[in-house]
């Protein structure tokens, strides 16, 4: 039996070598899939492990995992979708959930606190009456728990993730 030549081992360490690196690199993203993170959270809002955003406008803010982010656009799809498709805001069009909107809001809506807020009780975009056109959301529909991871992803998309409450998309044709 012959020896392989020099170049035939130095492929095979090199190939296997790569794999390992590879394999390496795809580990963290298949365990976070198989933890039930969405894709979404990882890609866009650029969140793995834990990300801290801010609860109230005392500077306190409150940390969420990459599931709790998954949590919350779920959410999200299964009770604002509808109104809010990437951010926009389909009855208002001129105000969206874009974080500069949200900032200009009366009070701000730029918290965890503050979008719970919101939520119990909606008011108008410089808050002097009550809203319509977005739902109350009670604690018999969704707990305090279940509110603040939906805000923590609207809160998170708002402020990373590309496109979210533009008012337009830029055009790609050439």
């Amino acid at each position: 039996m012959s020896q392989p030549h020099f170049w035939q081992r130095s492929f095979s360490w090199l190939c296997g070598g790569f794999l390992l690196l590879l394999s390496w690199a795809i580990a963290p993203t298949t365990a976070l899939a198989a933890a039930g993170v969405d894709n979404y959270v990882i890609q866009y809002l650029k969140v793995t492990d834990t990300v801290e955003l801010p609860l109230n406008d005392r500077g306190e803010t409150k940390t969420f995992t990459a599931v709790d982010l998954t949590r919350g656009k779920r959410l999200f799809e299964e009770n604002c979708k509808n109104c809010h498709v990437g951010g926009s805001t389909l009855p208002n069009p001129l105000v969206s959930l874009s974080l500069k909107d949200l900032k200009g809001a009366t009070p701000p809506r730029d918290t965890i606190a503050s979008l719970v807020a919101f939520q119990r009780s909606p008011m108008s975009y410089d808050g002097s009456e009550e809203s319509y056109s977005c739902r109350r959301v009670s604690e018999d529909w969704l707990t305090t728990e279940q509110l603040e991871t939906l805000a923590a992803f609207i809160l998170r998309a708002a402020d990373v993730a590309p496109g979210w409450g533009v008012e337009s998309f830029p055009d790609s044709a050439p």
